[in-house]
C-alpha cells in the first residue's frame, strides 16, 4: 500500500463515520412517524446496524493512524468531533418522545420510557463533552498534549453499547415486555451515564497537575 493511501485512509474512515451518523439520524427521523409495528422494528434494526458499524470505525481509524505513523491535525480534530456528533445525537433522539414514549408501546418499566434515557442524561453527556473540550483547549494551548485517557475510552465504549441496546429494545414491543431485556437496557444506560459523569474527574485532576506551576515558580 502506498504512503499516500496510508495517509488518506484513516481520515477517509473518520469521514465515513460522519456519513454513517447522518444515515443513522435519517433513519431515526423516519421512526418518528412509525408506531409499534413490524416496519418500526425493521427500521430500528437498520438504525442499530448503522450505529454499530459507525462506532466500530472509531477503533479502526485511530489504530491505522498509529500503526502507520500517519496521525494528523485533521484526524485529531475530526475523530473526537465525529464521535461526539454520533453519541450526543443518538442520546438526543433516544430521549425524545417519539422513541422514549412511542404510541402503542407497552409499559417499559424503569422510568416508564421505552429507551430508559431521560433528558437530564443528555445534559450530563453534553456538559461532560463541553467541559473536557474546554479543558483540553486550555492545556494544549500551553504546549502540552492532552489526549484521551482510559476513563474517556471506557465512557465511549459504554455509550456505544448503551445507545444501540436502548434503541433495539425501544423498537420492539416484545422486548419492552421482557424483564431481561429491560434490565439489560437499564444497566447499560446507567453504566454509560455514570462513566460519563465520573470520567470528568481524572481529566480535571490531570489538567490541574499539568497546569500547576513547578516548585521553582517558573511557568509550566
Amino acid at each position: 500500500m502506498s504512503a499516500a493511501i496510508r495517509r488518506l485512509l484513516p481520515n477517509a474512515i473518520t469521514l465515513s463515520r460522519l456519513v454513517l451518523a447522518g444515515a443513522f439520524f435519517a433513519v431515526l427521523g423516519g421512526l418518528v412517524d412509525e408506531h409499534m409495528s413490524t416496519s418500526r422494528q425493521w427500521w430500528g434494526t437498520v438504525a442499530v446496524v448503522l450505529f454499530v458499524v459507525a462506532a466500530l470505525t472509531d477503533a479502526v481509524d485511530g489504530w491505522l493512524a498509529r500503526r502507520w505513523k500517519v496521525t494528523s491535525v485533521f484526524g485529531r480534530i475530526m475523530d473526537p468531533f465525529v464521535d461526539k456528533v454520533l453519541v450526543i445525537g443518538a442520546f438526543v433522539y433516544l430521549a425524545g418522545p417519539a422513541l422514549a414514549r412511542p404510541e402503542g408501546a407497552p409499559p417499559s418499566g424503569g422510568f416508564g420510557t421505552a429507551t430508559s434515557i431521560l433528558p437530564w442524561m443528555v445534559v450530563v453527556v453534553v456538559a461532560r463533552e463541553l467541559l473536557v473540550t474546554s479543558v483540553r483547549a486550555v492545556v494544549e494551548a500551553s504546549g502540552q498534549s492532552f489526549g484521551a485517557d482510559g476513563w474517556g475510552k471506557a465512557k465511549m465504549i459504554l455509550q456505544s453499547i448503551a445507545a444501540p441496546v436502548s434503541l433495539f429494545v425501544a423498537t420492539r414491543a416484545w422486548a419492552l415486555e421482557n424483564t431481561i431485556w429491560l434490565w439489560l437496557r437499564d444497566g447499560f444506560v446507567w453504566l454509560a451515564v455514570g462513566a460519563t459523569a465520573f470520567s470528568v474527574v481524572p481529566y480535571l485532576t490531570r489538567a490541574v497537575r499539568m497546569l500547576a506551576p513547578p516548585a521553582d515558580g517558573t511557568p509550566p
